[in-house]
């Protein structure tokens, strides 16, 4: 990673790192449906919500059902929602054109912010223009990065996923590892494919896809399990999502293979099977923070004119997680907050 990349990463995360710890946070996901969420006081948040004018903000993501990686998302914009006096609510939509079509709903029912990803730009894009078009500020989080600006969102929040994977491949290096699966559980994810990708662009071994059901986990399951029985000489297996993680190990188990399982993200499984040396390591892009402090840039934008990192994208990771960091991280994991 070049030495300017890392400078303004420490900057933005010193800074958005300190606006996340003033709260905390725990609450269930929506299962997909849209939600809506009244402010409850929350552990640990304290005093009474903003004094300012009650605002809606809508969330839209791609996320498919059971992905553990939204509800952290969710309990991070919640707790913005409760600190800032918004109506929070809640969609997703792993396929584009129903995404796109959730955004439109949010631009009709006249909301004064929207959160929304860019898996796939291409589907949503117009969408995401017409909301801009319509004097409705928008900020892009976790995937797509790169497209935001040109669709007029206020800012980026995630991490740079190229510089993510590449950071997995020079950590492969460093465990010696020869010959890497890439598993990839949704099809047309640009943020996924970048991922493999700067996997594939560090590691001196060579490193081959593998595309699975990512929303039938017992089908994952089984695809990963066929690949390394047939592939002995697999000795990594990255999965791009925690709850991925536990089903490659499962794999692992049934196939006989001696690979080392290596995921993007965390939650509490994969806490637990990094302190069981079941899994080496995994890549930390801090979810809460993305939710967070999504919500909290609209706010901001709307009762005082602010726009986060000068408009730049703010990255939230990231950051390599092995089993000496558990003990710090079990009780953030354990309230669904990392």
């Amino acid at each position: 990673m070049p030495t300017t990349r890392k400078a303004r990463t420490a900057t933005l995360l010193a800074t958005t790192c300190a606006v996340a710890a003033l709260t905390v946070t725990g609450c269930s996901s929506s299962g997909g449906k849209e939600s809506v969420e009244k402010p409850a006081q929350s552990e640990g948040a304290g005093g009474k919500a903003a004094d300012t004018p009650r605002i809606k903000i809508a969330m839209i993501t791609h996320s498919g059902e059971g992905d553990t990686f939204w509800d952290i998302v969710q309990n991070g914009a919640k707790a913005a929602a409760e600190k800032d006096n918004v109506e929070f609510l809640y969609s997703a939509n792993k396929e584009g054109k129903e995404q796109a079509q959730l955004i439109e709903a949010a631009i009709d029912k006249k909301v004064q912010g929207i959160v929304v990803t860019l898996a796939k730009p291409e589907a949503v894009g117009a969408a995401v223009k017409k909301a801009v078009a319509a004097g409705i500020p928008v900020v892009t989080i976790n995937s797509g990065g790169q497209h935001s600006a040109a669709l007029g969102a206020l800012s980026h929040i995630g991490q740079d996923e190229a510089v993510a994977g590449e950071g997995v491949g020079e950590e492969l290096n460093k465990r010696g590892r020869k010959k890497a699966l890439c598993v990839i559980h949704e099809q047309g994810n640009v943020s996924l494919e970048e991922r493999c990708a700067g996997v594939k662009k560090t590691f001196r071994g060579s490193v081959e896809n593998l595309n699975v059901e990512g929303t039938n986990m017992p089908a994952s399951t089984s695809s990963i399990e066929a690949k390394l029985q047939t592939a002995k000489d697999i000795d990594a297996v990255v999965t791009l999502g925690a709850p991925f993680a536990d089903a490659t190990v499962k794999a692992k188990e049934g196939s006989g293979s001696k690979a080392e399982v290596d995921t993007f993200d965390l939650n509490a499984a994969v806490v637990k099977s990094l302190k069981d040396r079941q899994v080496g390591f995994a890549v930390d892009q801090q979810p809460y923070l993305q939710g967070y402090l999504a919500i909290d840039e609209i706010w901001l934008n709307r009762t005082n004119g602010n726009v986060l990192g000068g408009g730049k994208p703010v990255l939230t990771g990231p950051a390599i997680v092995t089993v000496k960091d558990v003990q710090a991280l079990e009780k953030y994991t354990a309230r669904g907050t990392r």
